[in-house]
């Protein structure tokens, strides 16, 4: 049988999901992280670089540079659309080097202007990884900062606000599985958020550092060519004029710790963000939610019933993609061997989906939870087939009457665990219990009138006292 090639289609038909089926979740990240986005980056720190050395009257012979001249300059990374990446791409097929195309490209825009005699000034100095790794930078910079911190800060508030709509609503625990001392949804979910919360604000403060200094991190060149200027100076307010933080020493290559850093953090965001899908899934799974449908949607293609609870599946494989890769790009980054080599130039090239898979995740949880009802028939149901739970806070007020000196309150653990271990409870069952115990008359009356329900110690006031 002959196939139709779909390698021939055009326009290209995507071989990932993000650039397929799920463009639209993540197409904010393209601005940033996608490969016209690290040429245009990488057009806009040239231009700086240029500019730059302009003001700091660095190189016997600049000038300075008129604000026609500087729109001019910044003019071309802003207008790098379709025509400028086409024209990049046939540039790089002469150089095989995609930072001298950028290089070339900065000079064709320069040539019969004003500028052109001060040409030389783009790439003065530079190796390609001065450009590379302040490009980086501001890429990722801009992708944490304008699309995946929004959107991982609404995931938090949405679950923020769950929590606090249901910091009331009692829930049988489950430790190990097995049924265990009640607590509240909301304060389930508040535990979340609060562990979301706690990385994000480790993400919102990282540092994102940048190098201009050579080919090996010493000026060579720079103090070759011109001595007499303070190039550490230089390097040291450009890289700040940037917005990123200078790093001083290096080989060739900025280390890239901050990456592995800023990807551990990330991770570990998805990490838990992974313990919130599979503990809904349970809860879906258990009653306790209900999904809400949209007219014409499909469950199972079998079985018309079924409602699945997709968007947490969905995004727990997501998760765990994204996790590996940036754990990956954490463990290769932060090694070059000696003064450099080139396997960070492959691995960063993976940032995109990396950040892509995270993206996706969220927003499939985003969407699963807006599909949620609480279902707090079923909850109540449960606790109230459950109330052996009650064993507990029984147990422990005989065991501080008997501190107090109140006799009869010998061996609660035991009396307790012969009560309830492999034996059905109910009501009943405790308050007869409770009824023989020679207890004080406000400690006998409060555990009686106690039920699985409303065994929740603090769950309430924890959601509301530090929740933020």
């Amino acid at each position: 049988m002959t196939w139709t090639s779909l390698a021939a289609i055009e326009p290209p038909i995507a071989l990932g999901p993000l650039d397929g089926r799920y463009r639209g979740a993540v197409a904010g990240l393209v601005d940033h992280l996608s490969e016209p986005a690290l040429n245009r980056m990488r057009l806009h720190v040239e231009v700086e670089w240029f500019i730059h050395l302009c003001e700091q009257d660095a190189v016997p012979g600049v000038r300075a540079l008129t604000d026609d001249e500087k729109a001019l300059l910044r003019a071309i990374p802003a207008d790098f659309g379709a025509d400028g990446i086409a024209e990049h791409a046939e540039i790089e097929k002469v150089t095989v080097h995609d930072v001298k195309a950028v290089e070339y490209y900065i000079k064709r825009r320069i040539e019969g202007t004003s500028l052109e005699p001060l040409s030389e000034l783009v790439h003065f100095a530079c190796t390609s990884e001065d450009i590379n790794n302040l490009s980086y930078a501001l890429m990722v910079k801009g992708a944490v900062e304008d699309v995946w911190l929004p959107a991982a800060s609404s995931l938090v508030g949405q679950v923020a606000d769950l929590a606090r709509a249901a910091k009331a609503v009692p829930m049988l625990s489950r430790t190990h599985g097995q049924t265990a001392t009640p607590t509240t949804l909301g304060k389930e979910f508040a535990v979340l958020a609060h562990r979301l919360g706690r990385q994000l604000r480790r993400v919102s403060s990282q540092e994102y550092l940048g190098k201009i200094n050579g080919a090996t991190g010493t000026f060579g060149a720079h103090t070759a060519a011109v001595p007499g200027t303070d190039w550490i100076e230089v390097s040291r307010t450009f890289v700040e004029g940037l917005g990123l933080t200078w790093n001083p020493l290096t080989t060739q290559i900025e280390s890239h710790d901050w990456q592995a850093e800023l990807y551990a953090d990330v991770a570990r965001f998805g990490r838990i963000l992974h313990n919130l899908a599979t503990d809904v899934w349970t809860y879906v799974s258990l009653g306790y939610f209900a999904q809400a449908t949209t007219k014409g949607s499909i469950g199972s293609s079998a079985m018309p019933h079924k409602i699945n609870p997709i968007r947490f599946e969905n995004a727990e494989a997501n998760l765990e993609i994204s996790a590996a890769l940036l754990d990956t790009l954490g463990a290769t980054l932060v090694t070059s061997r000696l003064q450099r080599d080139l396997t960070d130039s492959s691995s960063q090239r993976n940032i995109g989906p990396a950040f892509g898979h995270s993206l996706l995740a969220i927003d499939n949880v985003r969407r699963g939870l807006g599909t949620l009802s609480v279902n707090e028939a079923a909850l109540a149901a449960d606790l109230d087939s459950s109330w052996e739970v009650l064993a507990e806070p029984i147990q422990s007020a005989m065991r501080a009457a008997a501190i107090a000196g109140v006799p009869g309150m010998e061996n609660p653990y035991e009396r307790l665990k012969e009560l309830t271990r492999g034996h059905a409870i109910d009501a009943a069952a405790i308050q007869a219990f409770v009824g023989g115990l020679e207890l004080p008359g406000e400690t006998k009356e409060r555990l009686a009138a106690l039920t699985p329900g409303g065994y929740v110690g603090l769950a309430e006031t924890l959601v509301d006292r530090f929740l933020a």
